[in-house]
């Protein structure tokens, strides 16, 4: 493990403002927590522009069919599965469509497999064993580590290269001579927040865990936003699956329409889903013709009502 340099990274070095935090008082300590939270979101904010080329990409590929992988070992495999997970029930997607995967598989979820992380030809298999690429498929991956560096990561971004698919790196280390990310090297697109030194050395559950989970959700949601998944700032896709839910997607057709509850409940009732209840109310259509009309425009509902 030597020649991975690990002391170079900032995630891995000592952090000057917390040398003596065993010592503080309770609030103390989590007061200094606290203020190095907040250069996360700056962090992430010089990442935009990379953030957003990766969603336009991403979104490309959906409409062609393609899918979206994360891989991480450890913290960062975990985030990358929340967020996949996240997907189905906020946007009614198919759990195919964002996928995560994690050294160890799905037991490290639960129970920590950190010798699964140094095997690049592990990684590419399991990435394989996913399915990525298969038939053509236009998938995407992202790797993430804080690190830059994980060989599980590497050799599933080496494998996505090889098939010729879009490959994003998430890491938390700049790339400088100094302290170089093979990650971001195999990248087409590479999105580096750098968080620095974390509060307890090389914790990086820490804010390169923040760091992390603030991009995915922005990589994801965006990708979302960019495919019809939400109409203004409406969560259109929600199917109304228990009580909780049925009395939001009411609200979002009330939201949409103008009507008042009963109507929108009604609505929903007819319609079996929001976005067609909200084309039925908005275009004067029954269902039949409301489902057609959207699937004509692969069911973007502001392309529809603009048109």
């Amino acid at each position: 493990m030597n020649d991975l340099n690990l002391a170079a990274l900032s995630t891995e070095a000592r952090n000057p403002r917390t040398t003596n935090i065993d010592q503080l008082s309770t609030l103390e300590m989590v007061t200094i927590m606290n203020q190095e939270d907040q250069a996360v979101p700056l962090a992430v904010a010089t990442q935009l522009p990379q953030i957003a080329r990766a969603i336009d990409e991403i979104a490309a590929r959906f409409e062609k069919g393609g899918r979206l992988f994360y891989i991480g070992a450890g913290t960062s495999g975990r985030l990358g599965v929340l967020d996949a997970s996240e997907c189905p029930p906020t946007f009614s997607v198919p759990p195919t469509l964002v996928q995560g995967l994690i050294a160890g598989g799905d037991s490290a979820l639960r129970k920590s497999s950190e010798k699964s992380e140094d095997s690049r030809e592990q990684g590419a298999a399991d990435l394989l064993a996913a399915g990525f690429g298969k038939d053509g498929a236009p998938d995407t991956l992202v790797g993430i580590a804080a690190s830059g560096r994980t060989p599980f990561v590497i050799g599933a971004m080496e494998q996505s290269k090889k098939l010729g698919l879009l490959t994003i790196s998430l890491t938390c280390v700049a790339n400088s001579p100094v302290s170089s990310s093979p990650m971001a090297a195999i990248a087409d697109i590479a999105i580096a927040p750098v968080t620095g030194p974390e509060v307890v050395t090389g914790s990086t559950r820490l804010k390169a865990g923040t760091a992390t989970k603030l991009v995915l959700n922005m990589l994801s949601t965006g990708v979302m936003i960019r495919t019809g998944a939400v109409y203004g700032n409406l969560m259109v896709n929600v199917q109304a699956t228990n009580e909780k839910l049925v009395d939001r997607a009411q609200r979002i057709i009330a939201e949409a329409t103008g009507v008042d509850r009963a109507t929108a409940a009604k609505l929903l009732e007819e319609a079996g889903s929001v976005k067609v209840a909200i084309a039925m109310q908005k275009l004067g259509l029954d269902r039949t013709d409301a489902e057609a009309k959207l699937n004509a425009v692969n069911g973007v509902l502001a392309a529809l009502l603009q048109r």
